[in-house]
């Protein structure tokens, strides 16, 4: 059981009554451009990151060295 198409319409209605049309046709204008930049980036990094390993055949690793220990016999 769950919700069916008349228990949308009534939340719709009360939505539209809530918001108003004008700020429900904004928010989803936002959210379309957040979307769309969040993939974008997403897509960026993903080329930038393929790049940089082409640049660099031998992974590196970073990190501070804490003890050093001298095997000379």
């Amino acid at each position: 059981m769950g919700l069916s198409i008349p228990h949308l319409l009534v939340v719709l209605g009360i939505v539209i009554l809530v918001f108003g049309t004008k700020r429900l046709r904004n928010l989803g204008g936002d959210l379309g451009g957040a979307i769309k930049g969040f993939k974008s980036a997403i897509k960026d990094g993903e080329v930038d990151n393929n790049s940089n390993m082409a640049a660099h055949d031998d992974p590196v690793i970073e990190g501070d060295v804490t003890s050093k220990k001298n095997d000379k016999a």
